[in-house]
């Protein structure tokens, strides 16, 4: 018989976050909600997402929960310190800081594990270490840019579009987390820790891989074409419907056939403008105009369960909204409730799976800056007049 996962499988594991924004805290956070104790050492004045207004602040929230902060200033010799002593007894340190911040504080990887070797340390930059954009700062919007995201994004005769949210840096933090945790694992066989680098720019030509491999294999180079894939059809088709729009699939030969007769249009099974994946493709105007003859005058819901009952993929453009009161969102679990030490409660997003049948964990709400400061100092050695006297000189807030 199997023996149940432990509830918190990272349970008795310490990270130390020193990011910013997505990214860095992200993927600190992913590890919060397997079980880890985060510590988040900030600024005197905080992460900068807590200084850019209301989407600033659903940052903080999004990516903070469950951690407890402390606001330090690294710049001077007792910070940094401090800093270390909460580092020494951590197992990851994580951070996406400006290229050749964390080197000239003396909190580089290089530094941090030749001091205590059993650290993971996982490093998030705009750009790859190795290449001569090492030195740019880099967000989100800069790797769509240079990935190629954004010249596949869009509708052909519109300028190049970005994703509507940061999905690079969403994906950097699931992506740096499954690192830190291979790591973690090599590490029981090892003994000793890792560094990891990441790059948004990097990420960003991952989440394509697909994409790439076809022109990488010599296929034609991508562009945009706004809804629809350029080598398959019907495939990710937008369709109009009374109160809405669809997407739908059914390319491959069986699912097409199968559309044919949900649709009660057998014949276009027939129609030599249809009758391969290549025709569809080169016909896709006329096979559009089938599909919203056929569709239109359906609600969403109505063409979704026509569709599905047959098990051909579709799917309801929703709002946000209509997202957040769907059945199947209830069903999940995937909203979660995180209380503040105000008793102010904020409703979030959970990790997007479950282990065993374990219950979501239930994490505090993001702590404000320093919210911790003086329990950490004292966890880590610092008698009640030392943090007095930090205090005082400026180097705890």
């Amino acid at each position: 018989m199997l023996a149940a996962a432990p509830a918190s499988p990272l349970a008795g594991i310490h990270v130390v976050d020193l990011g910013q924004y997505i990214a860095g805290p992200g993927a600190a956070m992913t590890l919060a909600e397997l079980g880890a104790s985060v510590v988040k050492i900030e600024s005197p004045t905080g992460d900068q997402a807590r200084h850019i207004g209301r989407y600033g602040q659903a940052m903080v929230q999004a990516c903070n929960r469950g951690k407890r902060s402390i606001a330090l200033d690294l710049k001077s010799d007792a910070g940094r310190e401090a800093a270390l002593r909460l580092m020494g007894r951590a197992d990851v340190v994580i951070q996406n800081l400006r290229p050749g911040v964390v080197d000239k504080l003396g909190l580089g990887p290089r530094v941090v594990r030749d001091r205590f070797p059993r650290i993971v340390y996982l490093s998030i930059s705009g750009f790859a270490s190795r290449g001569p954009s090492r030195d740019r700062p880099g967000y989100d919007i800069a790797a769509q840019a240079e990935s190629g995201l954004m010249s596949v994004t869009g509708e052909p005769d519109r300028p190049p579009q970005k994703v509507g949210v940061p999905i690079v840096d969403a994906a950097a933090a699931q992506l740096g987390a499954q690192a830190v945790l291979a790591a973690l694992y090599g590490r029981e066989k090892s003994g000793v820790g890792a560094t990891i680098e990441t790059s948004l720019l990097e990420v960003a030509m991952h989440l394509q891989a697909t994409t790439w491999a076809d022109y990488l294999s010599g296929g034609v180079e991508p562009t945009r074409m706004g809804d629809g894939q350029p080598n398959n059809a019907p495939a990710a088709e937008v369709v109009p419907t009374r109160d809405g729009h669809v997407v739908l699939s059914a390319y491959a030969e069986e699912h097409w056939l199968r559309l044919c007769r949900v649709l009660g249009r057998e014949e276009l099974a027939h129609d030599a403008r249809f009758s391969s994946n290549e025709r569809r493709v080169a016909n896709r105007s006329a096979l559009r105009a089938v599909l919203r003859e056929c569709l239109s005058d359906r609600s969403s819901d109505e063409c979704v369960m026509l569709l599905a009952r047959n098990q051909i993929v579709a799917g309801a453009v929703r709002s946000y909204a209509q997202a957040l009161n769907s059945p199947d969102m209830a069903a999940s679990g995937l909203l979660v409730e995180a209380v503040g030490a105000d008793g102010v409660r904020h409703r979030a997003l959970g990790l997007p799976y479950r282990i065993d049948d374990a219950a979501r964990p239930s994490l505090a709400a993001a702590p404000s800056c320093g919210a911790d400061s003086d329990t950490l100092l004292a966890e880590v050695g610092y008698a009640a007049e030392q943090i007095r006297s930090l205090r005082s000189a400026g180097v705890v807030a």
